[in-house]
């Protein structure tokens, strides 16, 4: 910081110069009168929406293909050239920038669903500057601005250029470049050992599950229809679930996620009451989509698709519910028959699962749970923590990035 003051002090005593866009470059529109056809066997690289969305540095390695004719008249991207997002569903994600940092080896083109920018003088700009500078608040508040629309908004070209951003002397850009770029460095280095001590976790995780559950010689093996009762609640019909309250209503789509559809109080006390409902602690699986998806019913008001959930009603007095519910994430579906895609009352009844000892249940449930945990610490941690490194970047950015006007 104190080095960015001395610079600006050396360089520009009286301040930093701003300039409108429109005055420091022009800009250029995507792909024009391309068809869903000419997006399969393409012969030249474009740059999808998303790679300009999700990358203040454009990601020149993606693979993304378009037929282009020999003499056809499209625009294709420079570096130093900023790419920017055209439309989005809230003004707030509009006009979203890339910009082209790495040199450019061969023709690529942009979507038509953005549009691009480019320099008059690109020896004035550092292109990482551009980079941080352009997803700085400040000017995304100005981009913003740009945009209307009701349901979808569009940015105005016109007002685009009157968008103003500082221009620092080119040794002052250099020097923020590396101050940011250090930070965005270390932010990446500490996702990918986290990451990377997670992948090495589940995979301990794994082998000893694996361990625990399958090589069991001396267990006595049983099938799930043996341990208990395959269950389901009573089928709710389409005409007596809303959208808006109630109690949730689980189908395949959004168990163990969050319900859209709920059912009336007084419909879930009469089927509760009337028909088959799990237990609290009762081990949940998913029989149509991702076979076997397990869930442990929590007992809180909920109620589940027939047919698609489903529960053994075992004994635990002969195999626990934590134990069966491990045991479901490498229990064999394939049946007789090769890979099913539904799981029927006979194929799930005819499970075949290793049946220790409770206490030696208890010993397998207990050490699970450990790995299980360490696994989701650092999975629940990671987020936060890059998060955390995210907005410490975000705070010297805009520190960085704010200058005093020249007069």
């Amino acid at each position: 910081m104190n080095t960015i003051k001395q610079l600006l002090q050396t360089f520009c005593p009286n301040g930093v110069e701003f300039k409108e866009l429109g005055e420091i470059g022009q800009f250029y529109s995507g792909l024009s009168g391309k068809s869903k056809d000419d997006f399969k066997d393409g012969n030249a690289k474009f740059i999808t929406y998303m790679n300009v969305y999700s990358n203040p540095s454009t990601n020149l390695e993606d693979d993304s293909y378009v037929k282009i004719s020999p003499n056809e008249n499209q625009n294709a991207i420079e570096q130093g050239d900023v790419l920017f997002t055209g439309s989005s569903e809230t003004p707030d994600e509009c006009g979203m920038s890339s910009v082209v940092v790495d040199k450019v080896e061969e023709s690529y083109y942009l979507n038509s669903f953005c549009f691009g920018f480019r320099l008059n003088d690109k020896s004035r700009f550092d292109y990482g500057y551009l980079k941080h500078l352009l997803r700085d608040k400040y000017i995304r508040k100005q981009i913003a601005k740009t945009a209307n629309g009701v349901t979808r908004f569009n940015v105005s070209k016109k007002l685009f250029a009157k968008i103003e951003i500082p221009i620092p002397p080119i040794a002052v850009q250099h020097k923020i470049v590396e101050i940011l770029d250090n930070f965005t460095e270390l932010e990446a280095e500490l996702e990918a050992e986290l990451e990377a001590e997670l992948e090495a976790r589940k995979k301990q995780y794994t082998y000893y599950r694996d361990q625990l559950l399958l090589n069991k010689k001396k267990a006595e093996w049983k099938t799930l229809g043996d341990i208990g009762k395959v269950c389901m609640c009573k089928r709710i019909m389409k005409n007596q679930t809303n959208t808006v309250d109630g109690i949730p209503f689980y189908k395949i789509g959004t168990f163990g996620k969050e319900a859209d559809a709920y059912i009336s109080k007084e419909l879930y006390e009469e089927y509760k009451n009337k028909y088959s409902y799990p237990k609290k602690g009762e081990v949940l699986i998913s029989a149509a989509g991702t076979i076997g998806r397990a869930v442990i019913f929590d007992g809180n008001p909920s109620y589940f698709q027939d047919s698609n959930i489903v529960w053994i009603e075992n004994d635990e007095s002969l195999v626990l519910n934590k134990y069966l519910y491990y045991f479901y994430s490498v229990a064999d579906w394939r049946l007789e028959g090769g890979a099913i895609k539904r799981l029927y009352n006979d194929n799930l009844k005819a499970v075949k699962i290793p049946v220790p000892t409770l206490s030696e249940q208890r010993h397998i449930v207990s050490i699970l749970y450990q790995f299980e945990s360490l696994a989701n610490g650092i999975s629940n941690g990671l987020p936060a923590e890059i998060k955390a490194r995210h907005q410490q970047y975000e705070y010297y950015r805009d520190q960085l990035l704010t200058f005093k006007r020249k007069a």
